[in-house]
């Protein structure tokens, strides 16, 4: 009888040890969200970062920090370059305050202040570049993108088929006025 409860009272003290140690490896387990899952948690689709993120550092006032493996472009409806660090102010909806990624106009590069979408959502996302507001389509914005380190690769003509050709056509000269036949009303 006496062996009988030593066996239970082993049996009791090994399964308590192993929940514990169960338990403690659950704890220890790191739950810390991706930066693209928090972007989703805060309404923002996860494409307006790069794939290349290193590391994110979030603090309660939404106040973030993004890092990435280096400076890098993606191409979308425009020209995009991030930073290698990104800061900014995550609210629902919405990322003031931004520092760190610029858009390419013309042959002007301008910094984007703001990004914001509907609440809720819908077909766009609005960007805030100086005292401008552009309302783009958001699905170019759902997956993210891949980062170029050079600015010609990061454009759709950029990396297929001739340079030479690629280049031709991003700096193609207009027809001159003289060559185009015109329609003369009296």
């Amino acid at each position: 009888m006496e062996s009988n409860s030593k066996l239970k009272l082993f049996f009791f003290f090994f399964f308590s040890l192993l929940s514990l140690s169960c338990s403690s490896q659950l704890l220890s387990t790191n739950t810390t969200p991706t930066v693209y899952e928090v972007l989703e948690k805060f309404d923002l689709p996860r494409g307006l970062l790069p794939d290349s993120v290193t590391s994110y550092t979030l603090s309660d006032d939404g106040k973030f920090e993004v890092n990435l493996k280096k400076p890098c472009y993606i191409h979308f409806d425009y020209l995009v370059y991030y930073e290698k660090k990104i800061t900014g102010k995550l609210s629902i909806g919405s990322i003031s305050d931004l520092k760190g990624i610029q858009v390419k106009r013309f042959l002007f590069w301008f910094n984007v202040d703001e990004i914001k979408v509907d609440l809720p959502p819908s077909d766009s996302i609005y960007f805030t570049v100086g005292f401008i507001n552009k309302e783009l389509d958001v699905d170019q914005f759902l997956t993210v993108h891949s980062c170029k380190d050079k600015a010609l690769s990061a454009l759709p003509c950029g990396g297929g088929g001739s340079g030479r050709q690629s280049l031709k056509k991003i700096f193609q000269i207009p027809t001159p006025l003289d060559d185009i036949p015109m329609l003369i009303t009296e």
